[in-house]
């Protein structure tokens, strides 16, 4: 007898070969994706169907991708990925953030009970963006899944992907794919994860 598969929390994000995924100055230019990627990303969507921010992140990407289809300089990978993210549901965690834009709310408080009842509802996987919420996420053992996009360069400083644990977080590869543009894929899902779909 199988048992239902909760959704589940995929932590992507461009990060460089040591480790960082934005540069000391806070720039992320050295990360912008290329047409093969940038589709790799549109087609990613179809596996999820929400978004799952802190405050900065959400505002960032709302601040573009917002106005992003409206654009008539914006290629045609852009104004894809602008018509699904703007329907896709976004869940913001945050304390201080007053009021967010259509298919968004707003989550204050107690994030792991939060998250676990997330990951209960009927739906599709969600996207965990932004270095500052996936700590908290990573230290309450939330992420089921890691996808990392390594990028051609070191940054030497600035932002790292991962916090600082007290203790290991045993990975199981699930597949690499390398990119024209150098950047390379890893996929990675926790152990303590394999098996949740039921058999």
């Amino acid at each position: 007898m199988s048992r239902k598969r909760n959704r589940q929390v995929i932590y992507s994000m461009m990060v460089s070969l040591d480790g960082y995924m934005e540069a000391r100055d806070g720039a992320i230019d050295w990360s912008v994706p290329d047409e093969e990627l940038h589709q790799h990303f549109n087609d990613f969507e179809q596996e999820i169907d929400t978004h799952l921010y802190g405050r900065r992140m959400y505002e960032n990407m709302a601040g573009y991708w917002t106005k992003a289809g409206d654009n008539p300089e914006a290629a045609a990978v852009e104004k894809e990925y602008a018509r699904i993210w703007n329907q896709s549901e976004k869940i913001v965690f945050s304390t201080t953030l007053e009021q967010v834009g259509e298919h968004a709310r707003i989550i204050r408080d107690n994030l792991p009970e939060a998250v676990r009842a997330l990951k209960a509802e009927e739906g599709r996987d969600m996207d965990l963006g932004g270095a500052s919420i996936a700590a908290s996420f990573i230290e309450h053992d939330l992420v089921d899944e890691y996808r990392l996009y390594f990028h051609p360069i070191v940054l030497g400083g600035g932002k790292r992907m991962f916090p600082e644990l007290t203790e290991y977080r045993q990975l199981r590869l699930l597949e690499t794919r390398q990119f024209g543009c150098g950047v390379v894929l890893l996929r990675y899902a926790r152990k303590e994860a394999e098996g949740e779909a039921g058999v």
